[in-house]
């Protein structure tokens, strides 16, 4: 008896079947899309300029956190000493009020700041800090100016400042610039 050989698979339509497959994959595959913090950064300057006018002591307001994410606030008073700023660890949650205390001040309490357009907050993170503890405090620093822009634009307009023309929402935005000035992380110790 003769023997029959097995007849062979037909692997034409297995690259055609492989190639749908990869477009599907492809097509119904979603990336994630990481999302950062938005931050406008000042223009890169090309010329020598002359440096700008000293930073009054009572016009920074200073939070530190260290590898612990300890958070460290300071500021206020006037007097070129850091021995006459105010100076306290406090939690992520305080540091929305005391910033909007602080950048709403308008010259009222004189060992605070002079006005919001003067006002500078300044971060410094150690380099142990967590990531969350960093974007908690970002997170409460501009929540601090949203809000008072919100209630700025109430005052004014009577409307919320989505809601403004863009020229009524520049000139609150003018009224209480966002100076967040982040330093470069160091080790500031736990």
């Amino acid at each position: 008896m003769a023997r029959r050989e097995a007849p062979e698979i037909n692997a034409g339509s297995m690259a055609d079947i492989a190639f749908l497959l990869l477009i599907f994959f492809l097509v119904t595959t979603t990336m994630d899309v990481d999302k950062g913090i938005s931050r406008k950064l000042p223009p890169i300057i090309e010329d020598f300029v002359e440096p700008p006018p000293p930073i009054k002591q009572k016009n920074l307001f200073t939070v530190l956190v260290n590898s612990n994410d300890d958070i460290l606030v300071s500021y206020g008073r006037s007097g070129a000493g850091a021995e006459n700023r105010e100076e306290r660890y406090v939690q992520p949650t305080e540091i929305r009020d005391l910033a909007k205390v602080f950048i709403s001040n308008f010259g009222k309490d004189p060992s605070s700041s002079d006005s919001p357009q003067k006002a500078i907050i300044s971060l410094q993170n150690d380099r142990g800090t967590s990531y969350e503890m960093f974007i908690a405090i970002q997170n409460e620093l501009t929540a601090a100016f949203t809000e008072l822009r919100e209630e700025e634009a109430m005052k004014k307009h009577g409307k919320k400042l989505g809601e403004l023309s863009a020229k009524e929402a520049d000139e609150i935005k003018d009224m209480y610039p966002q100076k967040i000035s982040e330093a470069e992380p160091v080790n500031l110790g736990g």
